[in-house]
């Protein structure tokens, strides 16, 4: 058929065709393919891939890009990431949904910062540390070997970790390095707090103390109670420092003159806890920037205001149980907007605005976990074998650690946790330095430290 013949002949059928329902159209089709031979039918192929297989990421906006991107799971997008440099480059340039990947395992958020390549790296770095946590590799261990007597008390601050000892000496390590920065002559530590200049301990022999750490002197003496004083918080900014006691009471004293100013009734057992924050919360009893006293026995928390008012009255009295069949374990968490505290029914969570129980998790598998640290993201918690990790989104241990046979205490203060901002969630600088501290039947402390990211 001569060329101008083909033309003609071919704008006829093309408007025949047209004009042809879906149906016929695809009769036509199927009729002319079972027509063609070998190199038509490789002509139709070559042909139909480039019509069909579009690069969608590349001929898109990038904003339709992003959207659709969102609907994957980031396991694929890191699949999606081998196609090809262009889609790598899309892919790896939407920040929204690194963003979220890192928060969805539990990751803090910087908003400030638009780098989209950065949280695609933040994410690959979040997905290498909590697969370490399932894996249980997170974590290494090391000892802190100076004291010769039982080690009651422990404290941990900005890296460094104070102990208290029977051996009537009171130390304070660089957790980094092992190595020990001040050790100063005390009486036996029950409790001990400390900051940059000076040690406050409470003892066996029913008073508290504070010293100097540069010359390991004895500034003050606090004398008043008659029994032996396990645990102290205090305050620079209101000079005022607490104490609870065997006694059954708290004692509220004048940090710098060393004299008592209130003591504080109503508790039946020993006060094994005693925290001294600022709330941040506003109800009818209280005001955000107000200082809020909290002590704790066996059975209750009670609730104290701390101001210009001396005589203060309890503003509540928390408990689980109202019959006393529930004890509470002699640890507290308290941010100024929610308390917590474990029992043998599990984590107990009030809100501090209301007083209200806001839950209580449970762990049917593991009984009496103690609680040691408590954040928006994390828990972290023990028992007598192993230092656990509770993502508290979905009430479930993440992870847990071996621990050895530490030195045990009833009132709690021979273990605490280290660094707890990472509770709040990782974000890939705060997963450093000390997890766990407890003090061992040989005099030694037991450490339980982040591993450096591989």
């Amino acid at each position: 058929m001569e060329r101008k013949d083909f033309e003609t002949w071919l704008d006829n059928i093309s408007v025949t065709f047209l004009s042809l329902t879906d149906l016929q159209k695809n009769e036509t089709l199927d009729h002319l393919i079972s027509l063609s031979g070998a190199v038509q039918l490789r002509h139709l192929s070559n042909n139909l891939e480039t019509l069909l297989k579009r690069d969608f990421l590349k001929l898109l906006p990038l904003e339709l890009s992003f959207y659709l991107l969102k609907w994957l799971d980031p396991q694929t997008l890191l699949t999606c990431c081998l196609v090809s440099k262009q889609w790598n480059k899309v892919i790896s340039a939407c920040t929204e949904v690194w963003q979220t990947a890192c928060k969805n395992l539990g990751w803090q958020i910087d908003d400030s910062v638009q780098d989209a390549l950065h949280w695609k790296k933040v994410y690959l770095k979040a997905i290498l540390r909590m697969k370490q946590l399932e894996d249980h590799e997170a974590f290494e261990t090391s000892s802190l070997i100076g004291h010769s007597a039982r080690v009651y008390a422990l404290y941990y601050k900005d890296g460094l970790l104070c102990t208290g000892s029977d051996d009537l000496s009171a130390k304070l390590w660089d957790v980094s390095t092992g190595q020990c920065v001040y050790g100063i002559q005390t009486h036996t530590c029950a409790a001990v707090k400390f900051d940059e200049q000076k040690l406050v301990t409470g003892s066996f022999d029913n008073t508290v103390a504070c010293w100097e750490w540069s010359s390991g002197a004895r500034t003050q003496h606090f004398r008043g109670h008659t029994g032996a004083v396990f645990s102290v918080d205090y305050n620079d900014e209101l000079d005022i420092l607490v104490s609870g006691s065997a006694d059954f009471t708290v004692k509220v004293w004048a940090l710098s003159a060393g004299t008592c100013l209130n003591t504080l009734t109503g508790h039946t057992e020993w006060v094994t806890k005693v925290v001294l924050q600022k709330c941040k919360v506003k109800s009818l009893l209280h005001s955000p920037g107000d200082y809020i006293l909290l002590s704790a026995d066996k059975y209750e928390i009670k609730i104290w205001p701390i101001g210009r008012e001396i005589n203060c009255k309890c503003l509540k009295t928390l408990s689980v149980s109202e019959d006393r069949s529930i004890c509470l374990q002699p640890r507290l968490h308290f941010d100024g907007k929610y308390i917590v505290c474990s029992s043998a029914l599990g984590l107990y969570q009030w809100d501090f605005a209301s007083y209200d129980i806001l839950r209580v998790i449970k762990t049917p598998e593991i009984a009496n976990l103690a609680l040691l640290g408590f954040g928006d993201i994390f828990a972290l918690l023990f028992d007598n074998r192993y230092l656990y990790i509770m993502d508290l989104r979905t009430e479930s241990l993440i992870s847990r650690w071996p621990l050895p046979e530490y030195r045990k205490s009833k009132r709690g203060s021979s273990f605490l946790a280290g660094e707890v901002s990472w509770l709040n969630g990782l974000d890939g600088h705060n997963d450093t330095g000390l997890v766990f501290a407890t003090s061992m039947p040989d005099h030694s402390i037991h450490l339980v430290l982040w591993k450096e990211h591989g």
